[in-house]
């Protein structure tokens, strides 16, 4: 298929029904959240609650006091006196490695894995055209990032509530909120962290459209994430480090207080709405000049 068929975008062809383009996100949606590698991803960010959860309780199981120290990770001193953390816990331990990774792999598939298997010039045969077919995967990964943090938050709540008690959640300020509250808040988090790797879905649909290999495409967003990780953590990148992707993604943290710090939160929403306008205008430039050929 050549550059010809760009003409698609620009009115070439009847303009599809309202029905048909939602029929084109329910089914982008559908074949994501069912392939078997989607399926694995998920049962192992369910499996990180478990482990953290089963690990707390091991320890905590004299009655000691987990992390007391200060030196573990985030919200575990708290979770054997409130199983509602585990929650935030289990969202701290996954954002900067294991949520990140699965949505760089079903976003680097995305267009890259049709293209491998020769399925991607039957989906442009279809009245949807380029734009709205990219705009329809994109979408369907956005699904996989709420649902991959819904996954880890739902797991977290289940076995904090099954190996510790729940119950009023005390704030990182010292504030006391009734456990209803904290669930609300819970919920609020589960939404933040889900919006925090728009950026990365961008960035991965973008370098799926550079390359006709679904291997290669989510090899090379899961090198760039882990590369952009390890650049946050030098001091002397101090300058830069405020325009990287995951610079403000623990600044959930902040729904934790009372009252709430909304400075990092808005800052870590833009900068991801920054990466998403970008990054999604180059997968789109890209996507509809390129050559289809398999």
């Amino acid at each position: 298929m050549s550059r010809a068929d760009v003409a698609d975008d620009r009115g070439a062809r009847p303009a599809p029904s309202p029905l048909w383009q939602l029929s084109l996100f329910r089914s982008e949606v559908t074949t994501v959240l069912r392939r078997w590698r989607t399926l694995a991803l998920l049962g192992v960010l369910a499996a990180v609650p478990v482990l953290v959860g089963t690990a707390v309780k091991m320890e905590t199981g004299d009655g000691g006091s987990s992390g007391s120290d200060g030196h573990g990770p985030a919200f575990i001193s708290q979770i054997s006196n409130n199983g509602l953390f585990l929650v935030f816990a289990s969202l701290a331990a996954t954002l900067p490695f294991f949520l990140p990774m699965a949505v760089g792999v079903v976003a680097g598939d995305a267009v890259a894995g049709e293209a491998g298997s020769g399925t991607l010039r039957y989906l442009l045969v279809a009245p949807a055209g380029r734009s709205r077919l990219l705009l329809a995967k994109y979408a369907s990964t956005l699904v996989f990032c709420l649902t991959a943090t819904l996954v880890v938050a739902v797991s977290a709540l289940t076995v904090g509530m099954l190996l510790f008690p729940v119950g009023d959640v005390t704030l990182i300020s010292g504030t006391q909120i009734s456990f209803g509250e904290g669930l609300l808040r819970a919920v609020a988090i589960a939404g933040v962290v889900a919006a925090s790797l728009v950026g990365v879905a961008a960035v991965g649909l973008f370098v799926s459209t550079l390359t006709n290999s679904g291997i290669a495409a989510m090899a090379t967003t899961v090198g760039l994430l882990i590369t952009v990780q390890i650049l946050d953590q030098f001091p002397q990148l101090h300058a830069v480090q405020p325009y990287l992707f995951p610079h403000y993604w623990l600044s959930f943290a902040d729904l934790l207080r009372e009252p709430v710090y909304w400075e990092q939160l808005q800052r870590n929403l833009g900068l991801q709405a920054l990466y998403a306008a970008v990054f999604g205008s180059a997968a789109w430039a890209r996507f509809t000049t390129k050559d289809i050929t398999v």
